[in-house]
């Protein structure tokens, strides 16, 4: 596109359309001039100037000059959306693996837990101290817990409408009798009964993976609290210890599959923790706080019947 002009301040145009009047053609020069050098033309070895050039890109030069960055855009939707489907296709399969893996253990697991029942009453026909028998039913008991537990995990557990308090106060009884002297666990409950839609023994276990998490950051001693509150649409359960802490970079990495800071385990309870209440539950959990040396609180949240 050209815009020259002669000697005496008239302008005129090339292969510009629709720029007519000398003001705007005039105008258009500066804007060329402020693109690129205009060009002199003169006659008798450069002493008279005959006209100026003025010159600069066409509009279908203009856009396409930001052609580059609308293709590198598209590519880089196109990327992302590639690296979506990519991480959500490995979590399904990982989801499925861990899934496959907990209803193959309870199925491995069911079938000596069979015989031992049978050995059980077998050994009651004997002259065997009472006292054995019993302690072997409480453990057969506990393995059959970790069956049903397994067995849910791979396949889509019933809620039923229970009170979330006395759930907890369950848990908590269980767990207060196998816990250390060392660590001063108590339990803070409201007085009323909390309704939730609720799978009693997974969240007995989540509640169970939580609290020995938490013993693992006390490292032995220290305090140990379950509390409930509520407001008009949901349940929270809180565990607080005052054990190590967590960074707060790692608030969300410690729930991923495999994470763990332990010497020995597999990193699979706050996993589990997480998939229970979140996928099973339609409900959220979550590091709340924690501070480094100070301890760390965990959150529950449950949505009320």
């Amino acid at each position: 596109m050209i815009v020259y002009t002669v000697k005496n301040d008239t302008y005129d145009t090339r292969n510009i359309p629709n720029v007519e009047s000398q003001e705007e053609i005039k105008k258009l020069a500066q804007e060329f001039e402020s693109e690129y050098k205009p060009i002199p033309i003169t006659i008798t070895d450069g002493e008279e100037l005959l006209m100026v050039i003025y010159y600069g890109n066409s509009n279908l030069l203009n856009k396409l000059k930001y052609f580059p960055v609308g293709v590198a855009i598209v590519v880089l939707l196109f990327i992302l959306i590639l690296y979506y489907f990519y991480e959500t296709t490995k979590s399904n399969e990982q989801s499925k693996l861990w899934a496959g893996m907990a209803k193959e253990t309870a199925h491995q697991i069911g079938t000596p837990l069979s015989s031992l029942v049978g050995w059980t009453e077998i050994l009651k026909t004997e002259k065997v101290d009472p006292s054995y028998i019993i302690e072997i039913e409480k453990d057969v008991d506990r393995l059959k817990t970790i069956t049903e537990r397994f067995s849910k995990i791979g396949s889509l557990p019933t809620l039923e409408k229970v009170n979330l308090t006395e759930a907890t106060q369950n848990s908590y009884d269980y767990l207060c009798s196998r816990t250390s002297k060392l660590i001063n666990f108590s339990i803070n409950l409201p007085d009323e009964p909390i309704f939730v839609q609720l799978n009693e023994q997974l969240f007995s276990w989540t509640v169970e993976n939580l609290v020995k998490n938490a013993i693992d950051a006390l490292r032995g001693k220290g305090d140990l609290k379950i509390d409930i509150t509520q407001d008009s649409k949901n349940a929270y359960v809180h565990i607080s210890d005052t054990g190590k802490g967590i960074p707060k970079g790692k608030f969300k990495k410690i729930f991923e599959p495999g994470y763990t800071t332990k010497k020995r385990g597999w990193g699979l309870g706050l996993s589990l923790a997480k998939r229970i209440i979140e996928e099973y539950h339609d409900g959220k959990i979550r590091v709340l706080k924690s501070e480094l040396n100070e301890g760390t609180t965990f959150e529950i949240q449950l949505k009320k019947a």
